[in-house]
């Protein structure tokens, strides 16, 4: 009973879960980068976004996204084994990244930046991501940020020459959020007796 006053009152007030949203189906993060001089895009299969955001209350707000480097792919078998291997990503020894923000600027125009740190092979750099905010039952947010790949050893050995692979890689974002609220289930009425 006291379970469902809570939720009752958190509901009635604005509820509690207002900002706090989960990613869904639909929702995408990936990278470009370039090797000679040609153009390629990859993207994470696996990864977990847990999001509080409210434009009006920033300082409250917290961005928490764990990465499988594992589930890398660039479409190119040989390549992708190259990022999960000990040069680049070290997927074995460091099986996840994370970024974390709980600091926030406003931009104007629905558009924001969080001062995440991104943890990538046991190395933590600030890592700024700009992004739009679109409100709505399923709010999305878009983002970019530039990760410079030589900060977190990514590409050592062989491939530290930035003429053959530049230090500068672009992580773009979307995410299709749903707030934490809605994915609570109501309890069941209690069925009568005749």
């Amino acid at each position: 009973m006291l379970r469902y006053l809570i939720l009752f009152f958190s509901f009635a007030s604005g509820s509690v879960y207002a900002t706090d949203y989960l990613q869904q189906p639909g929702s995408s993060l990936g990278f470009t980068g370039s090797y000679q001089g040609e153009a390629f895009t990859g993207s994470f299969a696996k990864f977990n976004s847990s999001i509080s955001f409210d434009p009006a209350k920033l300082a409250e707000s917290k961005f928490d996204v764990r990465i499988t480097l594992s589930s890398a792919s660039t479409k190119n078998a040989e390549r992708d084994e190259m990022l999960s291997g000990s040069d680049f990503f070290n997927a074995k020894a460091q099986p996840e990244a994370r970024y974390l923000a709980t600091k926030f600027r406003a931009l104007g125009g629905n558009r924001f930046v969080a001062d995440g740190v991104l943890t990538l092979r046991g190395i933590s750099k600030t890592a700024p991501l700009t992004f739009t905010w679109t409100p709505g039952a399923k709010p999305q947010l878009v983002g970019t940020a530039k990760v410079q790949r030589l900060e977190f050893k990514v590409g050592i050995g062989d491939w530290d020459d930035v003429e053959l692979i530049p230090n500068t890689v672009t992580v773009n974002t979307r995410l299709i959020l749903l707030p934490v609220a809605t994915t609570i289930n109501p309890p069941k009425a209690a069925s009568k007796k005749p």
